[in-house]
Parts: C-alpha cells; sequence; structure tokens
C-alpha cells in the first residue's frame, strides 16, 4: 500500500545537528515496512534550516517574497536527497522536484523536495495524493497535535484532536508567506479540501506513533477530513 508522507525538515535535522539515532531507528522501520509490501512517497522540508537562510539572507541582503522561496527550495534539495540516499537502492534514482509528473518505476520509496515559489512541501504531497490518487496524507512534524496557535509562543494553546477543513482553513489562512511556521500551508489546505483528502497529522520523532500511522492504527495526533 502507497503512504504519502510529508516529512518535516526538522525531523531530518532539527536544530542543533542530526539525531543518528532517531535516524537509524526510523530507516531500520521504513526498511522492515518495505520488506512487508508498503511503499512510500516522502516529501521532504526544509524545515529549520530553511527559515535560517531565509532569514540571515532577509537581515543581511533584504531578500523578500520569491527570493526567499526558492532559497528555502533549495534546502529541500539537499534534505530530500539525504534521505533518498539513505534508502539506497531501494529508492527512485532521483529526488523528484515536480510533483505534477507521476514517475513510472517498481522502486519501493520516491523522495520528492520543494516544487516552486507559491507554496510549501505540503502542497506537493498533496499533489502527489492527486496524483498518484491516494486518499490520505501524513504530516511528520516536530510537533504532536495542530493547536489553536502556537504552542512554542503560548502556554495556554489547545491541541485540536479533530478538525474539517474549513476550520483548518480558518486557521491557517489564505495567504502564503515564505518560511512561515504553520501547521499546514493555505495552498494545501484548500487543494485538500478541494480532494476531500484526510490528513493526518503526527509528532515525526515518537516512531511508535509513527509506526502506528503506517500500520493503519489509532494515533495520538490531529485528523483532519470533511
Amino acid at each position: 500500500m502507497l503512504k504519502i508522507i510529508s516529512l518535516g525538515g526538522s525531523i531530518i535535522i532539527p536544530k542543533g545537528g542530526f539525531d543518528l539515532k532517531f535516524l537509524k531507528s526510523f530507516r531500520k522501520l521504513i526498511l522492515e515496512r518495505v520488506k512487508a509490501g508498503d511503499k512510500f512517497i516522502f516529501v521532504v522540508g526544509g524545515g529549520a534550516t530553511c527559515r535560517e537562510y531565509q532569514s540571515a539572507a532577509e537581515i543581511v541582503a533584504g531578500l523578500k517574497g520569491e527570493e526567499l522561496d526558492w532559497l528555502g527550495i533549495h534546502t529541500t534539495y539537499l534534505n530530500a536527497e539525504f534521505v533518498r540516499r539513505l534508502f539506497g537502492d531501494l529508492a527512485y534514482k532521483e529526488v523528484v522536484k515536480d510533483p505534477t509528473q507521476k514517475i513510472k518505476t517498481n522502486k519501493a520509496i520516491i523522495v520528492a523536495s520543494g516544487w516552486k515559489p507559491g507554496w510549501s512541501t505540503d502542497f506537493d504531497a498533496v499533489k502527489l495524493a492527486e496524483v498518484y490518487k491516494g486518499d490520505l496524507v501524513v504530516n511528520m512534524s516536530n510537533i504532536d497535535y495542530v493547536y489553536d496557535k502556537d504552542p512554542a509562543k503560548f502556554k495556554n494553546a489547545k491541541k485540536l484532536e479533530k478538525l474539517n477543513w474549513k476550520e483548518m482553513r480558518k486557521l491557517v489562512g489564505d495567504k502564503w508567506v515564505p518560511g512561515r511556521n504553520v501547521p499546514f500551508d493555505p495552498s494545501a489546505t484548500k487543494l485538500a479540501q478541494k480532494l476531500k483528502l484526510k490528513v493526518l497529522f503526527v509528532e515525526g520523532t515518537n516512531l511508535k506513533q509513527v509506526k502506528n500511522v503506517i500500520l493503519g492504527k489509532d494515533i495520538q495526533g490531529t485528523v483532519v477530513e470533511d
């Protein structure tokens, strides 16, 4: 069964550097599931690395808008290539940069990156679900649930276990801002609603929850669907 996973860049390389123990365990889990017959499309984000580059470029050279977007996209190329290399011959031969093109391959793993300015890798994951006729996208980030406001800034932020797409659109807004830290980008939200997708939000560093997602079991996380 094909599983489309939007893999936050901060899962791959959090602030402070690689978590090698987690990466080894994650790789082992995916290899086990590939042996069991599962197939994966990983769409890898830029995460904190992306935001650090964008912040520095804005401060030093006054970069704005599309320039910042392209800088972020290039960080996803590196993160995605890193993930692709972790799986060797099991992965398609190159990072997929255009989510509108269906890849013909017998490889069990496809790794994709950012595409072009105007949306994040969240949108790319939803677009790939449309292209490959999937009905589920899993969003793995460094938070455990979607919250009504940023839990890093507000101690009274409330976790939201279930949302419909109208509620999600109200939460994330309608405008894409490069580097903005939201649970799902507005463009992805609009398309997911149109496609009637189910999207699961789980803490990507919690391997138990990751395994539950892959096995189709109940999760501790947020479910968005109509």
